[in-house]
């Protein structure tokens, strides 16, 4: 695939839930299940080992062979697609990036060495180093809210001077103020997502896209909903709205009583009900039961109807 540039990153991306067995395995089976989905779901892309995609629950050989067949996938539908090369360890981080260039995605997602906080000079040194590791594959980097280092727009903009690879970023975001400065100086070329369920709002301040958690609750239907914040923000803006009630009264409860980011987007996923991924995260975290699935889902359908609406609908929660 070619590289991509940062202009190449817009719109809605999908990732790759892991389905997970009784016995802590990865069931491939449900995920190609799941991917026959995703390829279809008209997303602008997928991607892998996001937090949602347990990342940091991966055993190496369970890496190597979650790439070959996404990547596989990827190529033959005509997918554009990235590959998470993310590690807690700055070391396992370099080889899984040297293996992921293998592929040669349109990029490789990336995160900060994740146990004590870097200074400015050492997220600058660790980025520079994983854009070697990549072989002239370009770099995305994760900095979520979770993240030891967190980086502000005059430090992304610092990165982006140093590290002419890296051509996005995923965020938070901020408020209109927090855009400027993010437009002021070299993060200006960089690709700004951010979380899902903010992207109406967003977008028209220079978010260009999401890495998203509305896409785990229903790929088409986060589709549709981007397309409508092109053609009638406003309207769009009414679904955000509805759709941040949803969360604030049904997910966010369940985020306040411990449950990981990875069980709860798995979570949106069994609500949803468009492929047979289940609610179980690997050890040591918790899963949401499945048996409350059913009233999130009514709840989820009354709230943000037009997200489901000609949705494909698996059977089982």
């Amino acid at each position: 695939m070619q590289a991509f540039t940062a202009s190449d990153l817009y719109g809605v991306w999908a990732t790759a839930l892991l389905p997970v067995t009784d016995t802590e395995t990865i069931d491939f089976e449900r995920l190609e299940s799941a991917l026959d989905v995703l390829l279809d779901s008209g997303v602008h892309g997928l991607y892998t080992n996001g937090s949602a995609g347990e990342f940091h629950t991966l055993t190496e050989m369970e890496y190597d062979r979650l790439h070959e067949l996404f990547a596989a996938r990827c190529r033959d539908a005509g997918m554009p697609f990235q590959l998470g090369a993310s590690h807690p360890s700055g070391q396992l981080s370099l080889a899984r990036i040297r293996r992921a260039t293998t592929f040669r995605p349109g990029a490789i997602q990336v995160i900060l060495p994740d146990w004590l906080p870097l200074r400015p000079d050492e997220v600058i040194a660790a980025v520079a180093r994983m854009a070697d590791a990549a072989d002239g594959v370009p770099l995305v980097l994760y900095n979520p809210p979770c993240a030891k280092t967190r980086l502000d727009p005059e430090l992304f903009g610092r990165l982006a001077e140093a590290v002419p690879t890296l051509i996005g970023v995923k965020v938070p975001g901020g408020d209109a103020a927090w855009f400027a400065r993010m437009r002021d100086g070299a993060a200006r070329r960089l690709a700004i997502f951010v979380a899902g369920h903010t992207l109406a709002a967003k977008l028209p301040l220079g978010a260009s896209g999401s890495y998203s958690n509305v896409a785990c609750l229903s790929p088409a239907g986060a589709v549709r909903w981007y397309q409508r914040m092109l053609a009638d923000p406003q309207s769009a803006l009414d679904t955000q709205k509805r759709l941040l009630t949803f969360f604030d009264e049904h997910i966010a409860p369940l985020g306040a009583r411990g449950y990981s980011d990875p069980a709860l987007d798995k979570t949106l996923a069994a609500i949803g009900d468009w492929a047979p991924i289940g609610t179980r995260v690997r050890w040591p975290y918790a899963s949401v039961p499945a048996e409350l699935v059913p009233g999130l889902r009514d709840a989820a359908h009354r709230a943000v109807p037009e997200l489901f609406s000609g949705a494909t609908i698996a059977s089982g929660a």
